[in-house]
């Protein structure tokens, strides 16, 4: 899982993009609220914990924004406006979900889960594209100018894992976390199966998209041929 976290507090910022890190999930910051929204609009991102109180742009502009844009990334509003009117406007203008600071790190893990659980379709993702590559997350098709095939659950949440984190070299531990489940007993080996799999997929579509090793850490999902 991608996430960006606006953030204008950097001591905070910096604290929680390490514990999510720490939880193996891909983490981007930033301090400003127009900055924030520029990558929002640019990059591709699972979910965003945004600040509500931002220099440049606050984040129920952005939030407002983005919605607009008809971009349905989920996004936790993290703030220390706690009264009920507060949490109704941001929950009513597009907010996923709302924390009042200060909060413990748990409680947002707990919140970022519940997230995690919805299906595809409430998530807003059903077409992802690299290049000339495209893969169907309802269908579970995977296919590259005119050729198809069709990918096994497995494959289709490793290669929607990959697709929502391209050129980005994914560690070997957050793919069998995110795939198989932090407390699931997988072998090493499994996750070598399954990708030697993925290469035969997208082999059979004549994709020019390829997954590279990384030694010793993970595997990367680029563009051109290996």
């Amino acid at each position: 899982m991608h996430i960006l976290l606006i953030e204008d507090d950097k001591r905070l910022s910096d604290t929680l993009r390490y514990q999510l890190e720490q939880e193996h999930f891909l983490t981007d910051t930033c301090q400003d609220g127009a900055d924030g929204l520029d990558l929002l609009l640019s990059h591709s991102y699972d979910l965003v914990i945004l600040d509500r109180m931002l220099p440049s742009m606050d984040g129920l502009t952005i939030l407002k924004t983005i919605r607009q844009k008809n971009i349905q990334t989920p996004v936790i509003l993290l703030t220390a406006l706690g009264e009920l009117q507060d949490k109704i406007t941001g929950l009513d203008g597009g907010a996923d979900d709302y924390i009042v600071k200060p909060f413990a790190f748990q409680e947002l893990m707990a919140r970022i889960r519940c997230i995690i659980r919805r299906p595809p379709s409430m998530l807003g993702h059903r077409e992802l594209v690299l290049g000339d590559l495209c893969y169907d997350t309802q269908q579970n098709i995977l296919s590259c100018q005119g050729r198809s095939c069709t990918l096994s659950k497995r494959e289709g949440q490793l290669m929607e894992l990959f697709l929502h984190n391209p050129r980005q070299t994914l560690p070997r531990g957050m793919i069998l976390d995110q795939v198989w489940g932090a407390d699931a007993e997988v072998e090493d080996g499994n996750l070598d199966n399954y990708i030697h799999f993925i290469r035969r997929r997208l082999k059979a579509v004549e994709s020019p998209i390829h997954l590279k090793t990384v030694r010793g850490v993970g595997y990367r999902l680029e563009e051109g041929h290996v």
